[in-house]
């Protein structure tokens, strides 16, 4: 289906213009007939540069698509087709993507589309987990209820995303710093010392002859470090896009140390609160696992959660395969057998998503005031080391002179 532009007269004889998706330009003169338009002109809309230059597109922001989701459950609560909400929406929006997506879903749906598969012509806006709620809510005729419960998983699935990125800045930042700080002295501070000692003459400190080495190596093979660090990320971003690398990758990553354990804690807030808006909303259980999987961020919390889906498929219940499977905490476990049992799982579910919110927010708390000291007195010490390892000469010199 391409995008069509045309121009023609209304009834009253005024000109006028716009855009319209169609099969062909028949189907658009006809379908502008059956709205009482006159075509004079209509001709397939040229593509922009953006559309072929895929980095120049930008992205659609969480914030927006919240604030959209919003504002379609208030109007559609209110009593207004969706047409005309998603006209009005479109043409407030300030960032042209984001105009342009909405507008043209709305001439989807006039095109005599279904609103969720309006949406899933614009996978990078709308995922799989918005589109299928959406197709739920159209279905059952509770369009609005379900626009609401997107917003309100979206602002907390944001908020859980913030705190982690927030968790990660401290550590990075300071890892840079560090790294840069050390470059610079062995690159131009070094030198001048370097250059003083040899005027002096006379046998340099051990510590002192390290340095310089490392300095002179850093000076003359400096280009070469840069395209070796380049080059490993690179192939880390290549191994991680291979099956088996993403696995070994994903699973190393469960078994870190410090941030292993945040890590499993998002991914756990992530499954139940996703899994508990599906089933909310009347997505069928198998559908939501598979969603739920697709979604989750980590390959062996998707592998542990399509098992369960196969599990659940061959008369099993759920809390049965995610014991098995290991990845998940006991509690999660045995909380979600409870839900099942009562025939409130989605409620449970919501539960287990709030207590690993707060988990999340303890654990980030205890990761930054870990890492604070522990990054200080690593910096601290890598400075203190080489100023020390240059000014043992001079202590030399000075008791020489004595």
């Amino acid at each position: 289906m391409a995008i069509y532009q045309w121009e023609g007269k209304t009834r009253e004889g005024s000109l006028t213009t716009g855009t319209l998706a169609g099969d062909s330009e028949a189907a658009v003169i006809s379908q502008l007939k059956s709205q009482n338009v006159m075509v004079t002109k209509v001709k397939v809309k040229p593509k922009e540069l953006s559309e072929y230059l895929s980095f120049l597109q930008g992205s659609v922001k969480t914030r927006e698509l919240v604030i959209l989701t919003r504002q379609l459950a208030t109007m559609i609560d209110a009593g207004l087709p969706l047409v005309q909400c998603l006209d009005i929406l479109g043409h407030q929006q300030e960032s042209k993507l984001f105009k342009k997506i909405v507008l043209q879903i709305k001439t989807d749906l006039e095109g005599g589309s279904t609103f969720a598969d309006a949406l899933a012509k614009h996978p990078k806006a709308f995922d799989r987990l918005y589109v299928n709620l959406i197709s739920a809510g159209e279905v059952g005729g509770i369009l609005d209820t379900i626009l609401n419960r997107l917003a309100a998983y979206m602002e907390k699935a944001d908020e859980l995303k913030r705190k982690v990125r927030g968790a990660m800045v401290y550590p990075i930042s300071v890892s840079v710093i560090a790294a840069g700080v050390v470059v610079l002295m062995l690159v131009k501070v070094i030198p001048v010392f370097e250059k003083m000692f040899a005027d002096f003459g006379g046998e340099l400190p051990g510590p002192t002859k390290v340095v310089i080495q490392l300095s002179n190596f850093m000076q003359n093979y400096i280009g070469w470090g840069i395209g070796a660090v380049i080059a490993m990320v690179f192939f880390f971003k290549w191994v991680y896009g291979t099956k088996r690398g993403h696995l070994i990758l994903d699973s190393a990553f469960l078994k870190m140390p410090i941030f292993g354990s945040l890590l499993r804690k998002v991914a756990v807030a992530r499954f139940a609160r996703t899994l508990s808006t599906m089933l909310s909303s009347g997505v069928p259980i198998l559908d939501a696992l598979e969603i739920v999987g697709r979604t989750a961020g980590n390959v062996v919390i998707e592998n542990a959660i399509l098992k369960t889906k196969q599990s659940i498929s061959e008369g099993k219940t759920i809390a049965e395969p995610l014991a098995e499977a290991k990845v998940f905490p006991t509690m999660v476990v045995q909380m979600i057998g409870v839900g099942e049992q009562t025939g409130a799982i989605d409620s449970m579910l919501s539960k287990i998503a709030d207590f690993y919110d707060s988990e999340v927010d303890v654990a980030v708390e205890a990761l930054t005031s870990l890492l604070e000291p522990i990054m200080m007195v690593g910096l601290g010490g890598t400075v203190g080391t080489l100023l020390v390892a240059m000014y043992l000469p001079i202590f030399k010199i000075a008791e020489a002179v004595k």
